[in-house]
């Protein structure tokens, strides 16, 4: 029965003392309401009170010998678990109660092999920019064809005997945090099973962003090593922020973007420029709305003008990783196995 399933919580945590207490109380409550088997706090060598704060709190801790990244951690607190399924849940993220009874639901079927979420509509910084990137997570998962191609460890579980048979996280391609979850994700879908995205599986996510740490993690943690991977291994696949759809999107944004930048060399070509930017309104009107519907005119506006430019560097990433693989040669980026 799929309600005899037992699940065990997991949260890899580094330097997130100040987070726990929020992050567990939903998760301890649901250990001791029967829902969850255990719930372990994985301390990454923390230089601050981590582990003694989970233990205060009630989690299992497990302490690793060296920092080894959130995959490591997850990967070790696998090995250890008690529970049929893993929850992975991000130290920076707050799950919603209803997490166990969802997850339950997706493995219903015995097909799938795994289910991840969403943040939900309140994160937690107020900035405009910092609500921005978070809703446009949610924006993209909660759109999202159910059945995907890839995983999300950020609130998203898994079944440990498909976990163990795949091989659980690569943390020697990816020994620097960034796409190992999406890899993992490849793997069981290669391995033959589902992956299903469910849109009230949600988490509420306490970090807050700035344009810097936006674009760094976005360029270097996301889009190189994802171009890396597509390129070298899967291809290019219409589900998430991959899709036909957002590839168009891309290309009206560089060529928006392009045409403002020679406004001022070739000012005759502002009809084409306000065309180009119509497309780009057009072409983008349901993120516009979701955006507008999370924080208004002004705040959607906003929104898609950064938005055209994350385009812009997302499309170039991809395309200087291609360049590198087929005219570099560079294919020893990637470890293909």
């Amino acid at each position: 029965m799929t309600h005899d399933l037992r699940i065990s919580a997991i949260v890899p945590a580094y330097r997130a003392a100040h987070l726990l207490p929020r992050v567990l109380a939903p998760l301890i409550a649901l250990r001791d309401a029967g829902e969850l088997a255990e719930v372990i706090v994985v301390d990454d060598v923390s230089p601050d009170d981590t582990a003694r704060v989970a233990r205060d709190l009630g989690a299992r801790v497990i302490v690793m010998a060296r920092n080894g990244g959130p995959g490591a951690a997850r990967n070790r607190a696998a090995h250890e678990a008690v529970g049929d399924i893993l929850w992975f849940v991000d130290s920076d993220v707050i799950p919603d109660r209803r997490g166990p009874a969802r997850i339950r639901a997706a493995m219903t079927d015995a097909e799938v092999g795994a289910v991840f979420g969403s943040y939900d509509a309140e994160p937690e910084g107020t900035s405009w920019f910092s609500r921005y990137k978070n809703l446009m997570h949610r924006y993209y998962h909660q759109r999202a064809q159910r059945d995907a191609r890839t995983f999300w460890a950020g609130c998203g579980a898994v079944r440990r005997d498909v976990f163990m048979t795949v091989g659980g996280f690569d943390t020697e391609t990816y020994r620097i945090p960034s796409i190992e979850d999406i890899e993992l994700g490849y793997r069981i879908r290669r391995a033959g099973w589902r992956i299903v995205v469910d849109p009230d599986l949600l988490g509420k996510h306490l970090k807050v962003w700035t344009p810097r740490s936006a674009i760094h993690t976005d360029i270097f943690c996301r889009a190189l090593p994802w171009s890396r991977l597509m390129i070298a291994r899967e291809g290019l696949h219409d589900d998430l922020n991959t899709g036909w759809g957002e590839r168009v999107r891309a290309l009206i944004a560089a060529a928006l973007v392009l045409s403002v930048l020679a406004l001022p060399f070739v000012p005759g070509l502002w009809p084409l420029t306000l065309a180009v930017l119509a497309a780009a309104l057009l072409a983008n009107l349901p993120f516009l709305r979701f955006m507008r519907a999370h924080g208004g005119t002004l705040f959607a506006l906003k929104s898609f003008l950064y938005h055209q430019i994350y385009y812009l560097y997302s499309a170039a990433s991809y395309a200087w990783c291609l360049f590198e693989y087929h005219v570099l040669g560079r294919r020893d980026r990637l470890h293909v196995p």
